[in-house]
C-alpha cells in the first residue's frame, strides 16, 4: 500500500503530540504546491497522501511545533526557538509507503524515513 503518513511525538513530555497543524505540499518549478493542511489525531498521527495520489518527485512537510507547545503548556522560550519544522524530502518511488516521523521537543527535533 502506498501513500504518505506521519506520526509526531512529543520527547520533552514523552507521548504522542496531539493536534499538530502539519501541511504537506509538493515541491514543482516555482513555489511549493500545497496539497493538504491538517491535524495530528490523538495518537500524533496523520494520513497525508493516499495510495495512487503520491507521485515521484520532492514534498515538504510543514509541523506548527511553537502552536503545539503552547496549547500543550509546556514551557518555551519568547520566541519560541523552533516555530515551524520544515522537511523536504523525495519519493522516488510512488509505490512504496512513505512514513515520516517526527521527533520533537521545544529545543529540537528529529526525523527518519519510517515504515
Amino acid at each position: 500500500m502506498s501513500g504518505l503518513t506521519t506520526h509526531v511525538l512529543d520527547t520533552a513530555a514523552g507521548r504522542p503530540a496531539a493536534g499538530v497543524a502539519v501541511r504537506v505540499m509538493r515541491r514543482i518549478e516555482g513555489p511549493p504546491v500545497l496539497l493538504l493542511a491538517t491535524h495530528t489525531d490523538a495518537d500524533g498521527r496523520a494520513r497525508l497522501v493516499e495510495g495512487e495520489a503520491l507521485e515521484v518527485g520532492g514534498y515538504r512537510l510543514e509541523f506548527e511545533v511553537a502552536a503545539y507547545f503552547a496549547a500543550s503548556g509546556a514551557k518555551v522560550s519568547d520566541p519560541p526557538f523552533l516555530d515551524v519544522v520544515t522537511i523536504d524530502f523525495s519519493v522516488a518511488d510512488a509505490g512504496q509507503h512513505h512514513h515520516v516521523p517526527l521527533l520533537v521537543s521545544p529545543f529540537g527535533y528529529s526525523t527518519y524515513r519510517g515504515s
